[in-house]
């Protein structure tokens, strides 16, 4: 089954939401080994521009206005993501204990719907 592995933390410790500061000379080669230790699990994943980037389409009554920003008012943001597979929620969370995360944060563990027949992409 894949899980995605969801990655919140503080933007500010990078520097602000604009830009990565020097904690990725630590953090990155720590996910270059959080990667190759994984191995085969991981199905996909990447890091995401700050929230000062983010648009969101919010529908309520039926109708689509367009918002500057993240979803959710919070100091913790989605940073990125990692896709992998593994046999249950349990396997899952024992990979998600191993993302390595600059200072405090969040991992959130979440089952990936399968899509249906017919909307898988083409490549």
């Amino acid at each position: 089954m894949q899980y995605m592995l969801l990655i919140y933390e503080n933007e500010e410790i990078f520097g602000g939401p604009d830009k990565m500061g020097p904690i990725m000379a630590d953090l990155g080669p720590r996910h270059f080994a959080f990667v190759a230790e994984i191995g085969d699990k991981r199905v996909g994943g990447a890091g995401l521009k700050g929230s000062a980037f983010a648009t969101t389409v919010r529908t309520a009554g039926g109708k689509q206005t367009i918002h500057d920003g993240p979803f959710a008012e919070t100091r913790e943001q989605l940073g990125g993501y990692y896709v992998i597979e593994a046999d249950d929620l349990d396997a899952a969370i024992a990979i998600a204990r191993q993302v390595p995360l600059a200072k405090d944060g969040a991992i959130e563990v979440r089952p990936v719907l399968p899509m249906p027949p017919g909307m898988v992409a083409k490549r």
